[in-house]
């Protein structure tokens, strides 16, 4: 049954947690690549497949040594950095590229890629846990995990439909060297929490 004020607790937890979140800057790189609705699909998948998981699991994962995930994210969010910043050198004709590279990836390669990286960089991440805790406290894994869904799916749809409207303003490199510079600073506040215990 579901419970509505579980479902939007979710839902405004999860969205707030996820805005500033790396699959949000993934979302927002990919969208203004590759067509926004393709890019959607994987993501969208992606995500449910997460809380399908996280809700699944509960307070299993809520219970790992929190020092540990910590350490864990924030070697992620450093080497995702250093490769964002990596494949931001050089392309200054990056943005004549995108509408290229969108027209020669089809649906399967573009939907495929987006569900990875998401379904990757989200393993463990901070909303997941979230959603795992909520599931656990509230007994209520329908109308968490919808919330959660929706919140997830909401941050995608803005970052996406954000990318497209950057890139006519600011090149996609630019884009890239503040996601990369993001995800570093991520990093660091990641590191220092888990040194910190």
């Amino acid at each position: 049954m579901l419970n509505l004020a579980v479902l939007g607790g979710a839902f405004g937890l999860i969205f707030v947690a996820e805005l500033p979140d790396k699959t949000a800057i993934a979302s927002l790189v990919l969208g203004a690549k590759y067509r926004a609705s393709w890019v959607f699909t994987g993501v969208a998948a992606a995500f449910a497949v997460h809380v399908v998981i996280a809700v699944a699991a509960g307070s299993l994962i809520a219970q790992l040594p929190h020092r540990r995930v910590e350490a864990i994210v924030g070697a992620l969010f450093l080497a995702g950095a250093v490769a964002l910043w990596r494949r931001g050198a050089g392309d200054d004709d990056e943005e004549e590229r995108v509408g290229e590279a969108s027209a020669e990836a089809g649906f399967g390669r573009v939907a495929g890629m987006s569900f990875a990286v998401v379904f990757l960089a989200e393993f463990g991440d901070l909303t997941q846990i979230l959603c795992a805790n909520l599931a656990a406290r509230y007994h209520a894994p329908l109308s968490v995990g919808i919330g959660a869904t929706l919140a997830l799916w909401a941050v995608a749809l803005i970052a996406m439909l954000g990318g497209k409207t950057l890139l006519r303003v600011i090149p996609i490199t630019a884009i890239v060297r503040v996601a990369a510079l993001v995800m570093m600073g991520l990093a660091g506040y990641s590191l220092y929490t888990a040194a910190r215990g």
